[in-house]
């Protein structure tokens, strides 16, 4: 999927003995690297139902679900948390994800300013 030098990948469930670009079984989402804050679309139900029937994700995929809080509620699930524990962490979960982004935006912006400040005194210092 997607264009030369702009990738977009499908996350699916496949065998594993299946060849990598080969036959699958289901597609659970995407993953888009492209834009600034990467996309990254899941079906959690179908991905929940496939962890709990043994599926297995790739290190990559792992990373990515890691990162949705997919793993987070799976572990909760695992450990026999009720659904109220669930919603709360993930609640917790995706207030500190957006806190994360907006103090990454912040951080990008003061270094571009600061970079604009250097370069403005070096042309005048030379």
């Amino acid at each position: 999927m997607g264009k030369k030098h702009k990738p977009i990948y499908k996350i699916v469930a496949a065998d594993s003995r299946s060849p990598r670009d080969g036959k699958f079984i289901e597609a659970v989402g995407h993953y888009n690297p492209n834009p600034d804050p990467m996309e990254v679309k899941v079906d959690t139900e179908r991905v929940m139902h496939w962890l709990k029937t043994g599926a297995i994700p790739t290190t990559t995929v792992r990373s990515l679900f890691r990162s949705e809080g997919i793993l987070l509620r799976w572990n909760l699930e695992k450990r026999g948390k009720t659904t109220q524990e669930i919603e709360e962490a993930l609640n917790n979960f995706n207030s500190g994800k957006t806190a994360k982004l907006e103090r990454a935006k912040a951080r990008k912006q003061r270094r571009k300013e600061n970079k604009a400040k250097r370069d403005a005194e070096a042309k005048q210092s030379a």
